[in-house]
Order: structure tokens, then sequence, then C-alpha cells
């Protein structure tokens, strides 16, 4: 009967440290994920209803045309601004394995004010030591959260393409590992500014 039972023991014991090892190794994963560090990179593409903003930085930088454009879209009561938001996600070298991004939720917040949110859902690896592009595309109707004027509308557009304050643009994320026991999501939200404005570019 002893015998049988140490049969069993030695099975079960390395069961559990097999068990211990990658529940270790998942929590490691999720750890290194917490130390990458995200920040607003760039802004591209940004058209404010079809009319595209990299050339202007105000309202009077507008063609004729463009006004036009624009006052026709909000006289019908929308404004809709679509960007691609470059955050540059950077595993910090002392990492010892890749952190694996599968999806990442996010809501848009201009002058601190919340406005869409939507979700990124495309695997990034992020080597340790190198920074990582990670596009997300976003598109908000500006009528919807502002009770503006034209002219007022169109300055806050174009200010995200700028050297604006860092509380006009920011991107409040939460993203999601891929672990040996399967997804596992950032435990609270952090907050991704422009990398040109404070240290570190993120907040809890």
């Amino acid at each position: 009967m002893f015998v049988l039972r140490s049969q069993w023991v030695l099975p079960c014991v390395l069961g559990l440290l097999l068990l211990a090892a990658t529940g270790c190794t998942a929590f490691r994963e999720v750890t290194n994920l917490r130390k990458v560090q995200f920040s607003i990179d760039r802004v591209a593409q940004p058209r404010l209803a079809g009319v595209d903003l990299a050339r202007v930085q105000s309202y009077d930088d507008l063609r004729s045309t463009d006004v036009l454009r624009l006052g026709s879209a909000l006289s019908n009561g929308s404004l809709p601004l679509s960007v691609t938001l470059h955050l540059d996600a950077e595993n910090p070298s002392s990492n010892s394995v890749d952190a694996r991004l599968t999806q990442m939720d996010w809501t848009l917040l201009l002058e601190d004010k919340e406005t869409v949110s939507g979700r990124f859902e495309r695997e990034v690896v992020l080597p340790p030591g190198e920074p990582t592009d990670v596009p997300v595309d976003v598109e908000v109707d500006l009528v919807r959260f502002f009770d503006d004027n034209l002219q007022g509308l169109v300055d806050l557009a174009a200010a995200i393409d700028g050297d604006a304050p860092p509380q006009t643009l920011k991107l409040r994320v939460q993203p999601t590992v891929d672990t040996r026991l399967g997804p596992l999501q950032y435990p609270s939200p952090i907050t991704v500014v422009s990398r040109r404005v404070g240290d570190g570019a993120q907040t809890p």
C-alpha cells in the first residue's frame, strides 16, 4: 500500500510544480506588460468632415471651399473628425521576454472630456528595448460633445495635430496581454498623452 501511494505522490508533486511554474510565467508576462511605456507619438491623416487638416493649424488656414464644406456639414448637425493615433509602446530592455499585446480597449479624451470608445484588435509583439508602433484609428463627431461654433471646432480639431497642451488630446487605454493561462486584461486603465509633454507620458 505504501508503494502504491508513493507512485501517486511524485506525479502529483510534479504536476503542482508545473502549475506553479506556469502561473509564475503568466504573472511575469502580465508584469512585463505593466512596465511597457505608452505615449502618443504622432497624429496621422487628420480629416474633418472630409477636409484634410494636415496643412491647417487654425481656422484662418482654411480655404473658402473648406469653409463651405465644413459649414454645410455643421448645418446638417455633424462634424466628424477622423485620425490615426500612433502610439509608441516601449517594452523596457530590462525585461527578458516579449510582451504580446492582443487587444486594447480605448477611450478618447478631448479637453479632458470623454468622447468615443473603441477596441484595438490586432496582435502586436513588443520586443524588449524596441519601441513599437501601435496605430489606433479614431473617429468622433465633435458636434456630439462640444457646443461651439465652426471656428472653435476647427481650432480644436487642428490643435490635436500640433503642439497642443496635454489636456487637449489623451487616450485612456486598457490593454490585454496573452499569457500561458490565456488572455489577461490590464488591472486598470492608463491615460496616454504625447511624449512631448511630461515625463513617461502615462498616468494611472
